[in-house]
C-alpha cells in the first residue's frame, strides 16, 4: 500500500527538527531500497538521509548503489577506501566529478564509510548515454553484460518518452524522445545489475526520482524493489513510500530552454 508522508510544519523544519521523525528506526523489512530525490533539494537530502541513517542504525547493512558515480570510477572508490579507509573527501576527489553538488552527497557517503558498506558506482557515463543515443548498437564497455535488444515493455518506454519530454518542458524535438528514453532505460538497467549481487545482502540506491519511479524506473529490472520518492508536489505519487518536501528555491529552468522542434 502507497504511504504518503506531507511535509512537516514548516516551522518545525525551520527550527531544525530532526527529520527523523518521518520514519521508524526499524530496519527495513524490504532488501531492496531505490531511494529517489530531487537532485537540488537540500531539505530532501536531509530527510533521505534520515531515513537511511535511522534504518543503517537498527541495524540493516545494505550495499548502497549511488547515480553519482559512473560505473568505470568503481576502482578509484575501491582505492581510495583502500588507501584512506574513512576519509570521504579523499573518495569524493578521486572518484566523483564536477557534475555533482557533493556536500548534498557527503552525509550518504560517510554512512558506508563508516559502518564499512559496500559502495558501488552505478551510473551510466553521459559520453556512453551520448553514444548510445547515436547509436543504439553501440559497443560499450560499461554496458557489455547487457542485451540491449531485449523487449521493453510499450508503457515502460512510453512513460520514459513522456518523461523526458516533462524534463525538457515539452519542447524536446520529438525525434529525440526515443532515443533518451532508451538512454534512461539503459541507465536504469545498468544500476539493477550493478545492485543484482547484493540482493541478499541487501542493497539501497541514492538515485533521482526519475530513476527510482515504481512504473518506469530501476524496478522494472529488479524483482521485488521498494521505491521511496522524496517529492516536491502530492501529484509526483509513482512510489511505494512518498515524502512530500518543500520545493526549493530555483528560477524557472523553462524560462529560458527553447529547443527547436521537429
Amino acid at each position: 500500500m502507497k504511504r504518503i508522508y506531507p511535509l512537516l510544519l514548516l516551522s518545525l523544519l525551520a527550527a531544525c527538527q530532526s527529520p527523523t521523525t518521518l520514519t521508524s528506526a526499524a530496519p527495513t523489512a524490504q532488501p531492496v531500497v531505490l531511494l529517489g530525490e530531487v537532485h537540488d533539494n537540500a531539505l530532501g537530502h536531509q530527510q533521505r538521509y534520515a531515513w537511511l541513517k535511522a534504518k543503517i542504525k537498527a541495524g540493516w547493512r545494505p550495499a548502497i548503489a549511488m547515480e553519482q558515480f559512473d560505473v568505470e570510477r568503481q576502482a578509484d572508490i575501491d582505492q581510495a577506501r583502500a588507501k584512506r579507509p574513512k576519509d570521504v573527501d579523499f573518495l569524493i576527489k578521486k572518484a566523483g566529478g564536477a557534475r555533482w553538488d557533493w556536500p548534498l552527497y557527503r552525509p550518504v557517503i560517510q554512512l558506508a564509510l563508516q559502518y564499512d558498506l559496500p559502495l558501488l558506482a552505478a551510473n551510466l557515463s553521459r559520453q556512453d548515454a551520448a553514444a548510445l543515443m547515436k547509436n543504439p548498437q553501440a559497443s560499450l564497455a560499461s554496458l557489455a553484460a547487457m542485451d540491449l535488444n531485449a523487449d521493453i515493455a510499450p508503457a515502460v518506454l512510453a512513460g520514459q518518452r513522456q518523461a523526458v519530454q516533462a524534463g525538457h518542458c515539452g519542447q524536446l524535438p520529438q525525434a529525440m524522445e526515443e532515443p533518451m528514453a532508451r538512454a534512461q532505460i539503459a541507465r536504469d538497467r545498468l544500476m539493477a545489475q550493478v545492485m543484482a549481487p547484493y540482493l541478499s545482502q541487501g542493497v539501497v540506491l541514492i538515485a533521482g526520482n526519475g530513476h527510482t519511479r515504481r512504473d518506469i524506473g530501476v524496478g522494472q529490472w529488479l524483482p521485488q524493489a521498494y521505491s521511496v520518492g522524496f517529492v516536491e508536489s502530492e501529484q509526483e505519487n509513482y512510489f511505494d513510500e512518498v515524502h512530500v518536501i518543500r520545493p526549493a528555491q530555483r528560477s524557472d529552468p523553462c524560462a529560458t530552454l527553447q529547443l527547436k522542434k521537429s
